[in-house]
């Protein structure tokens, strides 16, 4: 990921605000015959690796090359910057449309499961942490164990194990601090996530 120095992000409590962030990654591997795929899907960060299923059917969990690195690609907070919310459009005018936006791009190995056994707390764990915020969460539990057991076998897992963290935050640093804040201005009402990123990023 091409990242100038004013847009690197290291701190790891700031990378894992990102990936935490993000509703819905892309999970991209390379293929035993040299070429790429890719889905999307949710993943659960547990400490150093990244856990989620994709259905049986997609060839991703099959055609992936064990040997080479999986990536996945975490966008949170992103949206459009019109030069028209610059403080130095009316000084001088020398100002062009961009896109601000944070991500972090996750490498790793990727290793597949396919037992049961190892299935349901990947689905108990997605379905936990996407179920919390709800006032009356559903529960794997809920729904009738034979049930369950017919669905498992329609998924495989996968877990990607963490060796390393690209992150990047692009939120205006490099404008002036009037530029910056008519740009968190402009987008407050519109993209409030975007705003309050790049108010944290002033700090």
């Amino acid at each position: 990921m091409y990242t100038p120095t004013a847009f690197r992000v290291d701190d790891p409590a700031a990378l894992q605000d990102i990936i935490l962030a993000c509703a819905l990654p892309i999970l991209v591997s390379p293929t035993t015959d040299g070429g790429l795929i890719a889905t999307h899907l949710p993943l659960r960060l547990e400490g150093d690796r990244l856990v989620g299923h994709v259905a049986r059917g997609n060839a991703q969990w099959r055609d992936v090359d064990p040997a080479r690195e999986t990536l996945a690609i975490f966008t949170a907070a992103e949206g459009y910057v019109s030069p028209s919310l610059y403080a130095s459009k009316a000084e001088h005018g020398r100002v062009v449309p961009t896109w601000n936006y944070q991500a972090v791009h996750a490498y790793g190995r990727l290793e597949i499961r396919e037992a049961p056994a190892d299935l349901l707390p990947i689905v108990t764990g997605l379905t936990e942490h996407y179920e919390q915020p709800r006032a009356h969460p559903w529960s794997v539990d809920d729904a009738p164990a034979d049930y369950m057991a017919s669905q498992l076998k329609g998924i495989v897992g996968v877990v990607l194990h963490i060796t390393r963290l690209e992150g990047k935050a692009k939120l205006s640093q490099n404008r002036s601090k009037a530029d910056q804040d008519g740009v968190i201005a402009g987008v407050a009402a519109t993209n409030p996530a975007l705003a309050a990123a790049m108010r944290k990023a002033q700090r």
